[in-house]
């Protein structure tokens, strides 16, 4: 009774066989699905999560640049106008 058939042997090996080939069935299925989708995605113009992130980190990165740039620009218009207030008193009055 230690020894078994041959029969379980070749029922095992076919079972396990066939665990095998579902699973390499399983993952062409999902590769195919995937692909399908990707296909399908790119039909529609839509975009990924991660390409719509990153022009969002991009879009507020560009609008901070722009906040500082306005902010510089600011400070530099005001001390051009208060040189010119400067300049002007310093002048001679022409009309003296």
């Amino acid at each position: 009774m230690g020894d078994r058939p041959k029969f379980f042997d070749d029922l095992a090996g076919v079972a396990g066989g066939a665990f095998s080939a579902l699973a390499g069935l399983r993952e062409e299925a999902e590769a195919m699905v995937r692909a399908r989708i990707d296909e399908t995605l790119r039909r529609l113009d839509l975009v990924r999560r991660e390409e719509l992130d990153a022009v969002q980190e991009l879009a507020a990165n560009a609008r901070a640049g722009q906040e500082a740039a306005e902010t510089r620009l600011a400070a530099l218009e005001a001390r051009v106008a208060a040189l010119e207030a400067a300049a002007a008193e310093s002048l001679p009055d022409p009309d003296v």
